[in-house]
Formats: structure tokens, sequence, C-alpha cells
């Protein structure tokens, strides 16, 4: 893909792209933890809700 910014400005993005604060190591996302996370909390939210309205009736 070919960019629309002049020669000079993108001479001045891959600088900027390329200081060691850009270039943090990550690891790679894991769809199913996050997955496993939101069911633990919906689930522990459900129960916690279900214990406070059997404390309050």
């Amino acid at each position: 893909m070919t960019s629309r910014l002049n020669p000079d400005d993108q001479k001045h993005v891959e600088e900027y792209l390329q200081l060691s604060q850009h270039r943090v190591e990550r690891r790679p996302f894991r769809p199913w933890i996050l997955l496993v996370v939101v069911l633990a909390v919906t689930i522990g939210l459900g129960l916690l809700s279900r214990l406070l309205s059997y404390l309050t009736l």
C-alpha cells in the first residue's frame, strides 16, 4: 500500500516508530483466556446477586 504522505513526512513517521519506546514486545493475544475471564466474572457476579437477593428478601 502506498503512503499518502510526502517522502519527508514518511521518513519522520518511520523514525518515530523506530524509537525504543515504540518497540514493546507483547505476548500473543489469546481469545480463550479472555473468554474464560469474561465467563468467570459473569458467573461470579450472578452468584453474588443471587446471594444478595437471598439475604435481603
